[in-house]
């Protein structure tokens, strides 16, 4: 791929993977590990799942962005799992400021969402690797291995809509703003008294939403925005 980004079907190296003293040597210090989520269920599943490899160590958990900023510069971890969406600091502002710090951090971000919006966001804010959540059991830890291995890796799924989604003609600033709006159940009138414009104006933004987004209406442009991760509720 253009970006350097790894699928999960393929690696760099050419060796199988398994068991985890198949892909790696023996370390003499484990991989050291912060989680960031605001579910402390998540947090724990991730917990017992670390907690079972002799080469990684829970260092520290967080359940906010900016408790994350925190607990990076204290621990200093070698790897970072970072949720998207948090309370007060959301994950992908956590990484911007902990990567503008600490250049060499290595974040892998968590998420429900495979839209491709957030994880070309995700990505350009410096993410090593970005993870569906449903997908933990079965690929985080060699996600870490590899993070850790200066390697970068991205799921199939995520993978599939950054390429469908690669020519499409990106919203604007304010064609996200508008879009934003009409999720939250406004009227064209009422975006525009919003946002000091004309209404006029509002209708063209919608117009141009719909032809970039293939969408049918107001409603499919919302579903779309949410699916892809331009926007949240």
């Amino acid at each position: 791929m253009s970006m350097g980004i790894i699928p999960v079907a393929i690696r760099m190296d050419a060796r199988p993977t398994g068991h985890w003293n198949d892909a790696v040597s023996v370390r003499a210090e484990p991989i050291r590990i912060l989680a960031v989520d605001d579910h402390a269920l998540l947090r724990g599943g991730i917990a017992a799942l670390v907690g079972t490899q002799p080469d990684m160590k829970l260092v520290a958990e967080a359940s906010t962005g900016r408790e994350a900023i925190q607990l990076f510069r204290t621990h200093r971890p070698d790897v970072t799992l970072m949720d998207v969406q948090m309370p007060e600091v959301d994950g992908i502002d956590a990484l911007m400021a902990i990567r503008s710090e600490f250049p060499d951090a290595r974040v892998i971000v968590l998420t429900t969402y495979s839209g491709d919006v957030q994880a070309m966001r995700a990505l350009k804010a410096g993410a090593q690797a970005y993870l569906l959540k449903s997908l933990l059991q079965k690929e985080l830890l060699d996600t870490i291995r590899d993070v850790h291995a200066g390697r970068k890796r991205i799921g199939q799924e995520v993978a599939a809509e950054l390429a469908d989604h690669a020519t499409d003609d990106a919203l604007t600033a304010r064609e996200v703003e508008v879009l934003q709006l009409v999720a939250a159940g406004n009227s064209n009138k009422l975006i525009a008294d919003r946002l000091s414009l004309s209404e006029d104006t509002i209708k063209g933004h919608v117009r141009n939403i719909l032809s970039k987004l293939g969408a049918n209406d107001r409603t499919h442009a919302v579903t779309i925005g949410l699916k892809r991760g331009i926007i949240s509720l």
